[in-house]
């Protein structure tokens, strides 16, 4: 029952399996220990995964032992009770192998599937919960490849590799016990023979692994291609350029690759099987040889060399797997310790042990000589950033407000702040408009806003509260933000709508959607409030988008509500539908807009000017016009060079 097959594949071309990876390493005890913790909550199902392979273990030499004994003694005695008696016997005991191999399998899954749901969910929970800054310096592919190749070569470590290890070491202990107890000169014979299997075992399996490692390299890069090119936007891209030949010339050329590695790979293994096949054809033969000199002289029965004719062949394949044990073992240790890199990153905007909840918001904004730099790239998540960096900006990514599209601070920032002393007080229900050229800092004052950052120096203070002093999930509950680029899922409409408020009624669903004037297309659309929108709402446009995300912050109900550039894309009629619903939204809030057409936030209550990271003006629209700086230079460009003002401003 226990008998583990050995295979290139499983033992040598494993993903992730590398000799030369972890020659001379090793695994820490403190990653043993939390391993270990992993598992605590199996114990039992452990203790009875390795009882059941040992009971397996013994019952499978019972058929050899029983075999010998009906030869030896009921055959030459003509006894055919005995005869049937021990048949009966071997056939009780292969059910019994056979329910244990049950239990087993069983067990090993349940660990297995088990581990898997604690690491997903234990990663998943804790990657969600860290600041942009992780999100804009990682690579989506490699933090996904993390937590899911990586967890399942965390499994594999129970289920698979140290399975197979226990599995071996009690396979082959029993096995050798019992072959010494009926023959020992036999056994050493056949002990002696194990170089045979290990050297080509060895060769044969580093090649195979060095071809997987190969394959596994031009499978990312199909799969890289595939990513990119099968959303939404990357589909968009190759229509418009017309790219479909070349398209599918680049991506042949990868898979095939994949294909002729897949082909060298499967006839090295079949090389191995026919060389280990021969040898152990040979090996069977030279004890049968030997044995048979045996039989003839005395030494042994007949039955005791039938008995070791079928218990050799159960000593060679764990002798072989068990060579490569510690490289196995090793190897799938090493995908506890990648997952534990990602669950050892520190969030830095963690809640604070005292943190208090920011009951009933009032709206009332304080920026306190505010300083803040990008975070530099964190060297501790080297394996899970990209190569080179993208230049600084200052906008928005997949409609998240964010810092430069690497993640990293712009060059130079860890000398120049991308903020320096800002200062501003918005009281309760005010509109305040930041404007300035772009880099100026408008959308990283908003993302301090959420606390998707922490301040270097100065602080952020709602309602008079530090917003470093507050729970997360209070502060992000007074504060609604519409991007530039609202992010919708590939979910319905009223999905997407719940989820600031999972527990919204239809009536308040409708009423959000109606104040922000989106009611009536979403009622003509094919399933109503059911449609699917796509894959980041691409089957709406994008004044659609902007009213529906509207529609979420009118549903979420905030006293602050964050607009960054929310009309900037559009055009003057969908600018005019879109203005509409913010007016009805942002009455009685507190509103922080930041505005690319100044023309939109004439009626601002208060326009902090930004340039280079420092408010150069404040005031109402008509001052700075008249104070002749930066805004009435931009204000005249821009308005210059919009055909048409907005039918309706925000306010």
């Amino acid at each position: 029952m226990v008998q583990v097959v050995f295979s290139p594949t499983s033992a040598h071309g494993a993903i992730g399996h590398d000799p030369q990876g972890v020659q001379g390493k090793q695994v820490s005890r403190q990653t043993m220990r939390r391993v270990a913790s992993f598992a605590r909550p199996y114990r039992a199902m452990l203790v009875g995964f390795v009882a059941v392979l040992l009971l397996g273990a013994l019952l499978s030499l019972v058929p050899p032992l029983l075999f010998r004994q009906i030869i030896d003694d009921a055959i030459a005695n003509s006894n055919r009770g005995q005869i049937n008696l021990l048949a009966a016997i071997i056939v009780l005991a292969a059910f019994g192998e056979a329910a244990l191999s049950f239990i087993e399998r069983y067990w090993s899954a349940r660990i297995g599937e088990g581990l898997i749901y604690d690491l997903r969910v234990g990663l998943y929970d804790h990657v969600q919960r860290m600041p942009m800054a992780f999100f804009t310096q990682v690579q989506t592919g490699s933090l996904i490849s993390r937590m899911n190749n990586d967890v399942i070569g965390a499994q594999r470590a129970f289920t698979g590799t140290l399975g197979s290890v226990v599995s071996n070491t009690i396979v082959l202990s029993t096995t050798l016990v019992a072959m010494f107890v009926l023959e020992w000169r036999l056994t050493l014979m056949a002990l002696a023979l194990l170089p045979v299997f290990i050297l080509p075992t060895k060769r044969v399996g580093n090649k195979l692994q060095a071809l997987t490692r190969e394959s596994m390299e031009h499978n990312a890069s199909m799969n890289t291609v595939m990513t990119e090119r099968l959303n939404v936007s990357g589909a968009l891209l190759v229509k418009l350029f017309g790219h479909h030949d070349v398209e599918r010339e680049g991506f042949g050329n990868r898979a095939g690759q994949v294909r002729d590695i897949g082909v060298k790979s499967a006839m090295y293994g079949r090389t191995f099987f026919i060389a280990l096949s021969l040898v152990g054809a040979v090996g069977a033969a030279l004890l049968y040889w030997v044995g048979g000199q045996l039989v003839i002289s005395g030494t042994i029965t007949v039955g005791t060399l039938a008995a070791m004719g079928l218990m050799v062949v159960r000593i060679y394949t764990p002798l072989t797997s068990l060579t490569n044990a510690r490289v196995d073992v090793m190897t799938a240790l090493v995908s506890f310790e990648r997952v534990f890199e990602v669950l050892d990153t520190p969030n830095p905007i963690a809640d604070a042990p005292n943190a208090v909840r920011l009951e009933e918001p009032k709206g009332r904004i304080e920026l306190a000589e505010v300083t803040f730099r990008y975070p530099p790239s964190d060297t501790r998540l080297a394996s899970l950033q990209g190569g080179g960096a993208a230049g600084p900006n200052d906008g928005s990514v997949n409609g998240v407000v964010s810092g430069p599209a690497s993640g990293s601070a712009p060059s130079g920032s860890a000398h120049r702040a991308v903020l320096h002393k800002v200062s501003a007080s918005i009281e309760p229900g005010q509109l305040v408009a930041v404007v300035g050229p772009s880099g100026a800092g408008k959308t990283t004052l908003a993302a301090l806003l959420s606390r998707l950052y922490d301040v270097d120096e100065g602080a952020v203070l709602i309602d008079g509260h530090d917003v470093r002093a507050v729970t997360a999930a209070s502060l992000r509950a007074a504060i609604g933000v519409v991007p530039q680029d609202p992010h919708l899922f590939h979910e319905s409409v009223a999905d997407n709508l719940r989820y600031c408020r999972p527990n919204a009624s239809d009536a308040d669903i409708q009423a959000a959607c109606r104040a922000a004037h989106i009611h009536d297309l979403v009622a003509s659309l094919p399933d109503g409030y059911d449609t699917v929108v796509g894959e980041r709402g691409y089957r709406l446009s994008g004044g659609e988008k902007q009213r529906v995300a509207i529609a979420r912050v009118l549903l979420k109900n905030p006293a602050i509500i964050v607009l960054d550039e929310a009309t900037s894309h559009l055009d003057s009629e969908n600018e005019a539908v879109v203005q509409r619903a913010l007016a009805k939204a942002l009455q009685g809030r507190t509103a922080v807009v930041i505005a690319h057409r100044l023309s939109t936030v004439t009626n601002a209550d208060q326009i902090l000017v930004l340039n280079e990271g420092e408010v150069v003006q404040r005031g109402c629209h008509e001052e700075l016009l008249a104070a002749e700086g930066l805004y009435a230079e931009l204000y005249r460009t821009l308005v210059r060079a919009e055909r048409q003002a907005p039918l309706v401003s925000v306010r």
